[in-house]
Formats: C-alpha cells, sequence, structure tokens
C-alpha cells in the first residue's frame, strides 16, 4: 500500500462506496435513511478523483483543450446527481442544488479559504482584474435568475386579457435565458482561455511560482496545485488518469441513483425538506472535493487559485450545469423553468454581492472568512425551517 494511503485523505471515504452498495442491494441491510448518508459520503471521494484526474488530463493536453475539459467535469458530481433527481420529477432539488451551489461556492467555500489562509498569513493578496472577470459573470447569473422569478410574480397577477401565466410561457423564457447564458459561458472560455489568456496566467505568481507568460504554464500549475490534501501529486500516466476519470464517473452515477433513490423516504424520516436538501445537503456533497482544493490553495498562499476555485465553480453552475440541466429537462419530458424561490434568489444575489467586494480590493483576512461563513449560517439558518417553498410555489401566487 502506498505510504500516501496512510495519511489522513479524502480516499479513506471510499470504504462507503462498498457499503452503499450493500445497503441497497442486500435486502437485509434495506434502510433508506442509512443508504441516502452513505451514499452522500460515498461521492465524496468520487468526486475528489474524478477532479483530480481532470487536472492531470488537462495539464497534459494545454490550455486550450484542458480547459474545455475542466468546464466539462469540474462540476460533473452535481450534474450527475441532479440529473438523476430531474429524472425521477425532483424538481425542487435540482432547482435548490443549483442556487445551493452557488451560494455555497461564494460563501462556504471561499469564508472557510479565507479564514484559514488569514489565520496562517496576516494578509493574502490576489490578482482582483482576474478575479473581477468572474465576480462580473456571476453578476449576470444572478440577474438570469432574478428574471424569471420577477416574471413569475408579475404575470401570474397580470389580467387573463393579456394572455396571463401559463407554465409553457416561463419555460419558453427560461429556456431562452439559458441558450443566452450558454453563449456566455463559452465567451467567458474564449476569453479566459483564447484573446485574454495572459492576464490569468499571471495569476500564480503571487504564490512565489512562476506561473509563466501563457496560459498552458499556468493550466500546468493548476495541474500541479490542485490534488486533495495528503495526496500524491505524481502525474502518472495518461492512461492512468483517463481510467481513473471513467471509473469514478462510473461509481458517481451509481451512487448518484442510490442517493436519489433515497431522498425522498431520508428527507421524511430526518424531518428536512427538499428546499434545505437541495440547498444545503446537496450541494455540499457534490463540492466537498473542490472544497479542500481552495482550502488547500489558501494555506498555501495561492490565493487566485483559491478564489479561481470557488469562483469559477460557481460560474459553472450558473452558466453551463443549470442551462445544461435545463435543456436535459426537455429531453426527459419534464420541462424544468428557471424560476427560483425569492429566499433563493436573494440569497444568490447576497453572494455575489459579497463575493464582489471581497474581490475590490485584491487582499483578504481571516475576519472576511468569518464574515461570510456568518452570512452562509444564516442562510442556512433560514433554508432548514423555510417550507417547501418549490412545492407551495408550483402555481401562482394570488
Amino acid at each position: 500500500m502506498p505510504a500516501s494511503w496512510l495519511k489522513p485523505s479524502l480516499n479513506w471515504l471510499l470504504v462507503f462506496v462498498p457499503a452503499a452498495i450493500l445497503l441497497r442491494f442486500v435486502p437485509s441491510f434495506e434502510n433508506p435513511t442509512a443508504l441516502f448518508v452513505v451514499s452522500c459520503l460515498a461521492i465524496i471521494p468520487l468526486a475528489g478523483l474524478m477532479g483530480r484526474a481532470t487536472e492531470h488530463l488537462a495539464e497534459r493536453v494545454g490550455a486550450g483543450a484542458g480547459g474545455l475539459l475542466s468546464a466539462t467535469f469540474g462540476n460533473a458530481a452535481e450534474l450527475i446527481i441532479a440529473l438523476f433527481a430531474l429524472s425521477r420529477g425532483l424538481e425542487g432539488v435540482v432547482k435548490a442544488s443549483i442556487t445551493g451551489s452557488i451560494i455555497g461556492n461564494l460563501l462556504l467555500v471561499l469564508g472557510a479559504s479565507l479564514l484559514s489562509g488569514g489565520v496562517k498569513f496576516h494578509k493574502q493578496e490576489f490578482n482582483r482584474t482576474a478575479v473581477g472577470v468572474n465576480a462580473t459573470a456571476l453578476t449576470l447569473a444572478a440577474i438570469a435568475l432574478i428574471i424569471p422569478t420577477v416574471f413569475h410574480q408579475v404575470a401570474a397577477r397580470a389580467p387573463v386579457a393579456w394572455g396571463g401565466w401559463t407554465p409553457e410561457r416561463e419555460q419558453h423564457l427560461s429556456l431562452a435565458i439559458a441558450v443566452v447564458l450558454f453563449l456566455t459561458y463559452a465567451a467567458s472560455l474564449l476569453f479566459s482561455l483564447g484573446t485574454h489568456r495572459r492576464l490569468f496566467a499571471g495569476a500564480g505568481s503571487d504564490a512565489g511560482t512562476d506561473a509563466g507568460t501563457n496560459a498552458d504554464d499556468y493550466c500546468a500549475e493548476i495541474g500541479k496545485e490542485l490534488t486533495l490534501a495528503g495526496e500524491d501529486g505524481g502525474a502518472g500516466s495518461a492512461w492512468k488518469w483517463i481510467v481513473t476519470l471513467v471509473v469514478a464517473t462510473g461509481f458517481v452515477a451509481l451512487v448518484a441513483e442510490f442517493l436519489v433513490g433515497a431522498v425522498e423516504r431520508a428527507r421524511e424520516s430526518l424531518g428536512l425538506t427538499e428546499v434545505f436538501l437541495g440547498v444545503i445537503v446537496v450541494a455540499i456533497i457534490g463540492n466537498a472535493a473542490e472544497n479542500s482544493a481552495a482550502i488547500l490553495m489558501a494555506l498555501r498562499n495561492k490565493m487566485d487559485l483559491s478564489l479561481g476555485i470557488a469562483l469559477g465553480s460557481s460560474l459553472q453552475i450558473a452558466l453551463f450545469v443549470a442551462p445544461v440541466l435545463l435543456f436535459a429537462s426537455f429531453l426527459f419530458g419534464r420541462p424544468m423553468d428557471l424560476e427560483f424561490t425569492v429566499p433563493e434568489v436573494v440569497a444568490v444575489v447576497a453572494a455575489v454581492f459579497i463575493a464582489e467586494q471581497i474581490a475590490s480590493d485584491g487582499e483578504s483576512n481571516w475576519l472576511e472568512g468569518v464574515q461570510l461563513l456568518s452570512v452562509y449560517a444564516i442562510l442556512a439558518i433560514l433554508f432548514y425551517f423555510l417550507p417547501d417553498a418549490h412545492a407551495a410555489g408550483a402555481t401562482p401566487p394570488h
């Protein structure tokens, strides 16, 4: 056994993968609540393996293809879970997981990173120009989430003679917005990996390393640094990481099916609402590997990479994962819309606003991390006590 496996690592949680399989297929072990909890824990190391394999492959294929690879698999665990939930008609969980991932990355992940790095270093600095690009794009995402909700509130109260509110109109509005978001994400990839890649290539210089003057060097820097705490960072062969990515993705799909299949009965036994499960539980599970990577980067004073993980992941969720899920809902014959509850929209707007404030001065400290975590805790308390708003908001308000 390699010595690295004896160190504290997310790999230890891989023991929950066979445990989930036993709970699912052995009748004497049947327990939906236990299956849900164990499946959540099993997805964490699998998502970590997917992320690590993706980064190593991105390092080998260069910035252009590497960026596309990272965009495709960076949030694959959340996407797979959401697709299974969507196929079972759990639209509320899917919507909540979208907003929960954005909120979690901007408040929980970024807050924990600033706190951990700030405790070790008195002041940490980062490239505010590069971070500001992502922060501005997140503002667009927040606007995109607001518009369908505003449409729902206004159109639902419009006189019948004006056409009024219909689910079909709301779905078509959301579909059009999703197309715009997807095209915007493609443009952001072109900007960061093509026309302005030097802007992002210089982001790693604050950590005392020479990231080079092009995006290939920066991609290599990410490939070297974004390994899970306590693991061996050796590159290995390309085939090793391809096999790792394929196998890990397959197991994520398997365990995600277990998780989604048990979510309804587990929700009832645990006394949790659909919104809380999506916004807090599912979002944290899907982002756990990225959370550890962002914190590790902050502890190494690699704040550009740390903020890049937190902001970049939120950006992928808003501009890439959300549109893909909406497109998939039409293929599944269960058309979804992007109309979120008012608390979710307010939470996303608040998280984006705070992230922009953090990015505006190009430096951070541990108190800012505490403040972000405090906001996340307040929102988590809100969603815990909030009734099943998606179910309640399924019909137009009167």
